[in-house]
């Protein structure tokens, strides 16, 4: 995975300081892995569950790591959260 760093100065434009920033950076990451899961269970919960007579035995079953797979080649949600947050389609605001 490449590492792309980022000026502090691009967040703190887009926030009253740096701290701020990466607070509503963080909680959107929180609500994009929220997402993430809740999605992931419901691929899971179609996929019909192997049946065996001996539980200690490990089986893989295919369907399951295809979407799991699938799953591990997206964005990370920190990743993604501040990507959002640098293009100015986060909107925050603090409660009064």
């Amino acid at each position: 995975m490449e590492i792309t760093p980022i000026d502090l100065r691009d967040i703190d434009k887009r926030a009253s300081n740096v701290y701020e920033g990466i607070i509503v950076t963080a909680r959107r990451a929180r609500q994009i892995n929220s997402e993430n899961k809740i999605e992931f269970n419901a691929l899971l919960s179609t996929i019909p569950e192997a049946t065996t007579d001996d539980e200690s035995e490990d089986i893989d079953n295919p369907a399951q790591l295809k979407i799991a797979l699938e799953m591990e080649q997206r964005k990370k949600p920190h990743l993604e959260a501040l990507n959002e947050f640098l293009d100015g389609k986060i909107e925050f605001e603090y409660k009064k």
